[in-house]
């Protein structure tokens, strides 16, 4: 299997390349030159899930052997609550169920993604012999994911920026109180959306990339992608037979990482019959599956702070998709996003998505909506799905993070503190980060400054 750029001018690379390179080198995203068909795996396929997860990218993967792929796949979701089960379906109502994917280390679904992409790092440096420098912007739990992946390996130093003020204390102190030395969490003074594009801006600098032998984290690397695609599968196969057919997705979104996971699956042959955008109060995809139109606007901070995301960089992959994979038509319009641009995508059909768009007022409303009639405690971001409960067909709600990592917003709801001990623990710890402009130049200079050479 070969990797192809979004943009379309870019050489195609092998698997192992193209998680390496993370952007590709005209700006693109990498994609699979062919999308498999997961039917045996519906079938047939393992149900637990690290056995799942390795047969679903040997049908990607072509660098590693049937054995190595299996030892990195275990070894990824060992850290997990019950590794066979790692994302337990839980069922709500006869016909309402949630995908948990908060089992992991960090207690948020990007574990999924970066406990593969810390040990696939792992393996990079050892058989190469060379050093990485990872870089990562985040909204809450993509950074804490990130280094819980990479805390204290060999060989690995992680970035990541954070816009300060605007996630949980929780989030915060997950990526600040590590006390491990190749950690650098740093603060940056703007938006999710600012870290994203001087995480961007970094990488498309290629002498800067090349000679700081930057590794990405964010959803730009594909792997993560396609970790998050194999829980999808992993839910399908814990349905009754008799609610396997028509099933419909609500998805927590800001990246658009997370439903794209879903709609490729789909594309490969998962049942599915809809996928909900659903956004908070910024609301740009909400817009957009809409109207047809990619929008841009200021940023709010908001109670589910990982959504509080203007720029859905995954959008790109989808905007390929939809144009027939068509690089240079991609490339033109995300130059126009770019800019900040007002963007009509040509001839948009929203196909198999809606969305759904909750203001902070809804997800209290969701949180207590969910309690009472399911006696159910979902974190901000989850609460978002509660807009999509149909009793006439299948939904899964997928369960984004642990309530826990936000106390304060769940008390406000149902006057509850939901606790994890983990968690509790960080409270007792001095954080330590770096504030800085949200700058591309400032966060070059800090970098050269701490990089492994």
């Amino acid at each position: 299997m070969r990797f192809l750029s979004t943009r379309g001018s870019a050489p195609p690379l092998n698997f192992t390349d193209a998680f390496a390179a993370g952007l590709a080198p005209d700006g693109g995203l990498y994609v699979p030159q062919r999308l498999p068909s997961i039917q045996g795996l519906l079938e047939k396929g393992p149900t637990r899930y690290p056995e799942l997860a390795a047969e679903f990218f040997q049908l990607l993967d072509d660098d590693h052997s049937k054995e190595q792929t299996n030892e990195l796949f275990e070894k990824s979701y060992s850290s997990f609550e019950d590794p066979g089960n790692a994302a337990p379906l839980v069922e709500l109502s006869d016909s309402t169920y949630i995908l948990e994917l908060f089992h992991g280390p960090t207690f948020a679904f990007k574990d999924f993604g970066l406990q593969l992409v810390g040990n696939m790092f792992e393996e990079q440096i050892a058989r190469t012999g060379k050093a990485i420098n990872v870089l990562g912007a985040t909204s809450g739990d993509t950074g804490s994911a990130a280094i819980h992946g990479l805390a204290d390996k060999e060989g690995a130093r992680v970035f990541v920026l954070y816009p300060e003020g605007r996630i949980s204390d929780i989030q915060e102190r997950q990526m600040t109180c590590t006390g491990s030395d190749n950690i650098f969490p740093i603060a940056i003074e703007g938006s999710f959306d600012d870290a994203q594009r001087i995480v961007k801006d970094l990488f498309e600098d290629l002498n800067f990339k090349y000679r700081a032998r930057l590794s990405a984290v964010n959803s730009i690397n594909l792997a993560r992608i396609l970790a998050q695609c194999v829980y999808y599968i992993h839910a399908y196969k814990q349905l009754p037979k008799k609610h396997n057919e028509h099933v419909h997705y609500v998805v927590p979104t800001g990246n658009f990482g997370n439903v794209l996971a879903g709609w490729l699956a789909g594309q490969m042959g998962l049942p599915a019959e809809q996928f909900t955008v659903a956004t908070n109060q910024n609301d740009l995809l909400f817009r957009l599956f809409r109207e047809g139109i990619y929008d841009p606007r200021t940023v709010n901070p908001s109670l589910a702070p990982s959504m509080d995301i203007q720029v859905a960089s995954n959008f790109e992959r989808f905007l390929y998709y939809h144009l027939g994979e068509e690089g240079q038509s991609t490339s033109e319009i995300m130059k126009e996003i770019k800019k900040g641009n007002e963007v009509i995508i040509p001839e948009f059909d929203a196909g198999k998505f809606s969305a759904t768009r909750t203001d902070d007022s809804g997800i209290i409303e969701n949180i207590r909506k969910a309690k009472d009639h399911f006696n159910y405690v979902p974190d901000p971001h989850t609460a978002c799905c509660f807009n999509e409960v149909a009793n006439n067909q299948t939904t899964i709600m997928l369960a984004t993070a642990h309530p826990a990592k936000f106390p304060e917003t769940i008390n406000e709801a149902i006057n509850e503190s939901p606790k994890h001990p983990i968690l509790e623990k960080l409270r007792s710890r001095t954080p330590k980060k770096e504030r800085l402009p949200a700058n591309t130049d400032a966060i070059r200079e800090y970098l050269e400054e701490n990089i492994l050479q």
